[in-house]
This record gives structure tokens, C-alpha cells and sequence, in this order.
């Protein structure tokens, strides 16, 4: 089976953030993600991460302002020069921390406008070239429109003809079953064609995004054909626990990680 990181946006939300490292570990993980750090030092986190033995494999750059519905900067021109500085952010706290990958939300945006894509090329352009230099992936994630409406990126195929068309290889896929399902459908076929591109895996159970294995998909077959296809990298956990997170891990013993 895949080696598995705990988001802690998501999970252990009964601990206050910086103890949640600590309840991933003593949960048996040596891997976590989450949403944004920028709440925190980053030298406080990497202390968290150290004590804990844990390894930092995601997080995203700044959103813009969150609480006011700001979804990413990536693809909004006029917000340029603030997206190239959250760049420089996230890149500073990656470097304390340890993290090997960033997710670049595009923010809310018409996909169809010649605009905004030519401003979420220039984006990704800049943000892998920048990242390059600190041996950084970037990656971009598709996100459905039930739970994110209005966001730019939303289609598997576009996210993959951009990473072709701009040819950096630290730019990568965020394949976010999930969202696939919703998005697309046909999860099993999108990780066999795009593996090549795909630098992170997320998973959720579908509709509620739950646990694994309490939704409409075969969440355990779908494990077991990453491993037939040879993917190397990180699962992470994004789901909401149905109740208590340790209550919500038993699908992890039946997918054959414990």
C-alpha cells in the first residue's frame, strides 16, 4: 500500500494545531500535510515536526484572504505582484520546514477568459522557476465546483496540457480522488494516464468526503492499483473524520498499512 500523511487541516482536529503532529505520530504516521502554516513560525512548526519524527510532504502557498472567500492569487492579474511575494513566503517557511512540494491554488476566475489563463501560465511559470532553485515540485490541483465554486482550475486534461506545455519538471499533478470522482469520474483510468505528471495523491471517501471506504467508490481497489502502477509518492488523507479521528482510521488496517 502507498505510505500515507495525515492532513492535519482535516484530522486530529480535536488537538490545537501544533499538538496534532504529535497525534499523527502516536497514530502511526511519518508523514503529514495541511492547508496553510502561515498562522505559525515557521521554525515552530519544524520543532513540532522534529519532535514528533514526522515528515512535512505539502502544504499550499497563501491564499489571499481566506476568510473573506479568497481561493489563490495564481490566476488574477492584478494580484501579481502579491502572488509572486506569496510565493517567496511559502518558499522562506518550506525551507524551515523540510517541505519537498507546494500546491498553488489558481483562485476563483473564468476559465474561459484568455486573461486570467494567460496570468495562471505566467504563475505557475514563475512559481516553479523559483522553486526550482530550492529543489521544490509545484503542483496544481483541479478542484470541484460543488465544494469550491467558481474556481479556475477544474478540469484533469488542462492541468495536464499545462504541465506539458510549460515543461518544468518540478511542475506536478495534485490528483485529489475526490475531486476526480466529482469532476470526472473514471478515477482508475486518470491515474493510469496521468501518472507521468503526478506528483501527490490525495484521497477521500465520495460523496461526504469522509474515510476511505464509507462512500460510492472502491477506495481499497483504488490503493491497490496505484501500487500496481508503481506510484512512489504520498497519499495524503484529506478527509473529514465522521467521528472521532483514531475511530476513523480502521480503513487504514483493512488497506493493509497497519
Amino acid at each position: 500500500m502507498p505510505r500515507f500523511a495525515a492532513n492535519l487541516s482535516m484530522m486530529f482536529t480535536e488537538h490545537a494545531f501544533l499538538d496534532r503532529f504529535e497525534a499523527a505520530a502516536e497514530a502511526g504516521f511519518g508523514a503529514v500535510e495541511f492547508l496553510f502554516p502561515y498562522d505559525y513560525p515557521a521554525q515552530e512548526i519544524a520543532l513540532r515536526l522534529t519532535a514528533a519524527s514526522v515528515e512535512q510532504v505539502l502544504f499550499n502557498l497563501p491564499p489571499g484572504d481566506w476568510a473573506k472567500g479568497e481561493r489563490g492569487l495564481a490566476a488574477l492579474p492584478e494580484r501579481k505582484a502579491e502572488f509572486q511575494q506569496s510565493v517567496r513566503s511559502a518558499l522562506e517557511y518550506a525551507t524551515v520546514i523540510g517541505a519537498s512540494r507546494l500546491h498553488m491554488m489558481a483562485g476563483l476566475a473564468d476559465p474561459g477568459s484568455q486573461r486570467h489563463r494567460a496570468a495562471y501560465r505566467d504563475s505557475l511559470a514563475f512559481a516553479a522557476d523559483a522553486a526550482a532553485e530550492q529543489g521544490i515540485d509545484v503542483l496544481i490541483e483541479p478542484l470541484n465546483g460543488r465544494d469550491m465554486p467558481g474556481y479556475f482550475l477544474r478540469n484533469f486534461d488542462d492541468a495536464a496540457d499545462l504541465i506539458a506545455d510549460l515543461g518544468r519538471e518540478n511542475i506536478k499533478l495534485q490528483f485529489d480522488i475526490y475531486h476526480r470522482q466529482i469532476l470526472h469520474g473514471d478515477v482508475i483510468r486518470g491515474l493510469e494516464s496521468l501518472l507521468p505528471v503526478i506528483g501527490h495523491v490525495q484521497i477521500a471517501s465520495v460523496p461526504h468526503r469522509n474515510e476511505p471506504g464509507s462512500g460510492e467508490l472502491d477506495d481499497f481497489r483504488i490503493l491497490e492499483v496505484l501500487d500496481e502502477l508503481g506510484y512512489k509518492g504520498f497519499v495524503g488523507c484529506e478527509y473529514r473524520p465522521r467521528g472521532a479521528t483514531l475511530d476513523s482510521l480502521a480503513w487504514m488496517t483493512k488497506a493493509g498499512s497497519g
